[in-house]
């Protein structure tokens, strides 16, 4: 199994507006677990946590966004704002055992 959280250090005042955002965009995919944001640690943090099985199931998800279906292509439009909202991000894949 492996668990991936995209973390994004927000503008301020951005970070629940952005969560909102990502949750609506994201309500439709199997691998989505959570949309966060920071309580505590370094501010305006949004963080959404995805699960897969391996690798190959998580590049193979990220395949469809080169060859976007008209879903995809909606969801890119409606996340055209979010780029606004952040100033840097990260990725962070992990293995369960």
């Amino acid at each position: 199994m492996i668990i991936i959280h995209d973390s994004f250090v927000c503008k301020p005042g951005q970070a629940s507006k952005a969560a909102k955002l990502m949750k609506e965009v994201m309500a439709q995919n199997p691998h989505l677990v959570n949309i966060m944001t920071d309580l505590t640690g370094q501010y305006h943090r949004m963080i959404m946590v995805t699960k897969y099985d391996n690798l190959a199931a998580w590049e193979k998800a990220q395949e469809a966004y080169m060859n976007p279906s008209e879903e995809i292509k909606q969801q890119t439009a409606k996340l055209s704002s979010f780029q606004d909202m952040y100033t840097t991000g990260r990725r962070e894949i992990f293995k369960t055992w």
